[in-house]
């Protein structure tokens, strides 16, 4: 009896620390809410890009994947983010908010969503902005909202590729680098690169031209990291770009997940 009564003990420990170790990165749906178009030019009611559930070229799936594997749930946000649709998020990531010309309706990153993300930032949260491509991704009001945290989107556009040219976008990984531990060469095409104050430090740098292509900033208790590019979607998450030149993209988000779990609470 004794004996059954530990082993049951024993498996709720468990059970307990498993459920501690299992973290929420909420995939924002509400500022990026893409619809395909169809022969006529129109918008249709399929959505698609940057999403878990898309998994061809223009999804996230296989990072999902990664997120799973290190110790996260998935989860979607459909609206504005609140103080209490945030609550339980340990990552909430913003990838490529819309323009008119990616949806009939875009939501925009307003001031109100601002000061409720930075109030969950400051309690622990960890903000993660990707975006690049000033043509197809509304930079007006998330620039706002980066600026905020001491890093402004420079909404250029650098490592250009012509012709499939792949290693015109490769970014080089330093030696010990305290993130990328296992990525030593990367594929970042077309970014906008990053111009940094306050808290804001670098995390990754072209090792040429010496722009900053990503930031992290600490924020009370929380941290706010911002990428240049849309960067780990099926496609380059070694699906086009193969394993046989050298590319680690795999690895690179693989490392940059687990970054993450360190970071959040």
């Amino acid at each position: 009896m004794k004996k059954n009564f530990l082993v049951g003990m024993a498996s709720c420990l468990l059970a307990i620390a498993g459920i501690a170790q299992t973290k929420t990165v909420t995939l924002d749906y509400f500022y990026n809410h893409e619809f395909k178009k169809g022969a006529d030019g129109k918008f249709n009611s399929t959505r698609f890009h940057y999403l878990w559930e898309d998994k061809n070229e223009s999804g996230y799936s296989n990072w999902g994947d990664v997120f799973v594997k290190n110790g996260f749930q998935l989860k979607s946000l459909e609206t504005a983010p609140t103080k209490k649709n945030l609550k339980g998020t340990s990552v909430y990531l913003i990838v490529d908010p819309d323009n008119e010309k990616e949806t009939p309706s875009p939501n925009y990153i307003l001031h109100k969503h601002i000061k409720a993300i930075k109030k969950w930032v400051k309690k622990g949260g960890v903000l993660v902005v990707m975006m690049n491509d000033s043509a197809n991704c509304e930079f007006d009001h998330a620039k706002k909202l980066t600026a905020k945290f001491g890093i402004t989107l420079n909404q250029d556009v650098r490592s250009h590729v012509y012709h499939d040219n792949y290693e015109m976008a490769a970014f080089y990984i330093p030696d010990n680098d305290p993130i990328f531990k296992t990525a030593k060469k990367v594929y970042l095409k077309e970014v906008t690169s990053l111009t940094l104050s306050k808290t804001a430090k670098p995390i990754l740098v072209h090792q040429t031209e010496k722009y900053t292509v990503a930031a992290a900033a600490k924020v009370g208790k929380g941290t706010v990291v911002v990428v240049g590019d849309p960067w780990f979607y099926n496609e380059y998450l070694n699906g086009r770009l193969g394993h046989d030149k050298g590319w680690d993209n795999d690895k690179a988000s693989d490392d940059f997940t687990k970054w993450l779990f360190s970071l959040s609470k």
